[in-house]
């Protein structure tokens, strides 16, 4: 490596809604340490995504050790690499394990893991946004002296380096062009179901959104897939492409889409990212102050989901995404 250059790690094991987010903390950090090289410790799900980003030089998916052995490994390996500062991103019992791991002498640490001395300080960090408490640590840690951290502030991700490799869409001659289309993400984690609007009305929402000239795109993993199923079952040229889609794919979706609806899941974070007008809909279990999606974005809460009217839902639609010209 060469001289004066200095070994950054970043730490940010998951999920996907909140590593979509830590983006943005992501490249103040490249921009930070422009010359130096930047590994990120992730999980296997991230690896793709984090490859192909331009932040980081390397890429490490063994954030998560589960036996003894694999701890031992992971310590001889991040001690081995003689780290000069780590940006703890996750800051959760796990991270806070990494660095404990490391000790005695460990790297110059940010984050809130005890005993580390980059501390983020402020009492306040768990009642701030994923993005302003990100914006908030890195000021602590030095590298952002005028980071917006007041509620709205703090800029959402960017994730145009997606798509800049993507082949570019060339018109057929001739060919007709093809309609608008709203992307549904019905789907979330399996444990939590709570957070998930009925099936049922996406299927009604789909028909209404369908005959006023959008086309139906339906993303999710290939267990939501009976969801798509339900779904065509009310609009049976919506299209089912769940299990067929990774993270890039998704942020293409987004970045082409007229418009984004879905639960607090990751997926619709990452089409709000990349540029979807997105209605996400949260219920009491989640809190939209803390960790909505930012950019064009309608947020409609109840504390059941299962109460939230489908007109409420398509008036929020159609705000965002005005009828097609084509449709008329």
């Amino acid at each position: 490596m060469a001289r004066g250059v200095k070994k950054i790690l970043v730490v940010k094991l998951g999920a996907l809604g909140d590593f979509v987010l830590a983006l943005a903390a992501m490249k103040k950090i490249r921009e930070a340490h422009r010359k130096d090289h930047i590994t990120l410790l992730t999980t296997p799900p991230f690896e793709a995504l984090a490859k192909s980003c331009p932040y980081f030089n390397a890429v490490e998916t063994d954030g998560r050790p589960e036996t003894f052995a694999q701890w031992m490994a992971l310590r001889k390996r991040l001690k081995a690499a003689g780290y000069d500062r780590v940006y703890d991103l996750q800051t959760s019992s796990a991270s806070n394990r990494i660095f404990q791991i490391l000790r005695p002498n460990p790297p110059a640490w940010s984050g809130i893991a005890l005993g580390c001395s980059l501390p983020h300080r402020n009492k306040l960090r768990d009642h701030m946004h994923t993005l302003e408490r990100h914006a908030d640590q890195l000021m602590y840690a030095g590298i952002w002296p005028d980071a917006p951290t007041a509620p709205g502030e703090a800029p959402p991700p960017d994730l145009s380096w997606i798509w800049k490799n993507q082949p570019s869409d060339r018109p057929v001659p001739g060919a007709v062009k093809p309609r608008a289309y709203v992307m549904f993400v019905p789907g979330g984690s399996a444990h939590r179901p709570e957070k998930r609007w009925p099936v049922d009305r996406y299927a009604e929402l789909a028909r209404i959104l369908y005959g006023r000239g959008f086309d139906i795109v339906i993303i999710g993993g290939p267990q939501e897939t009976a969801l798509a199923h339900a779904i065509q079952r009310t609009v049976p040229r919506a299209r089912d492409l769940t299990g067929r889609t990774d993270f890039a794919r998704i942020a293409v979706l987004g970045a082409k889409a007229a418009l984004a609806v879905g639960n607090d899941t990751g997926p619709l974070h990452l089409a709000a990212a990349a540029g979807a007008p997105t209605v996400v809909l949260f219920s009491g279990a989640s809190d939209p102050a803390l960790s909505a999606p930012r950019g064009k974005v309608a947020v409609l809460r109840a504390e059941k989901l299962s109460e939230l009217p489908v007109a409420k839902v398509a008036q929020a639609a159609v705000s965002l995404a005005p009828t097609p010209a084509s449709a008329g």
